[in-house]
């Protein structure tokens, strides 16, 4: 989706059409700026889905995960 012209609309507009308002969002990729009293208060944009990759091979093992890092210790009882 790209970014279309931007709608402004009074906020009691707003309230009245909001359900089909982010319908058409979701449709057209527009964004719609909401107003009150002439000023925007607010907008409406559409979501862009997450590309998410995967994280396999970004890491290395550089020595030994299994001993801690501080040595072995003992507890006195």
């Amino acid at each position: 989706m790209t970014m279309k012209s931007i709608t402004e609309i009074p906020a009691g507009q707003f309230k009245a059409k909001c359900l089909a308002l982010l319908d058409r969002v979701q449709r057209t990729g527009e964004t719609i700026t909401v107003t009150k009293h002439g000023r925007p208060v607010a907008s409406v944009v559409p979501v862009r889905p997450r590309k998410w990759k995967s994280m396999r091979g970004s890491a290395k093992i550089l020595g030994d995960i299994m001993t801690p890092p501080w040595g072995t210790w003992e507890m006195d009882r």
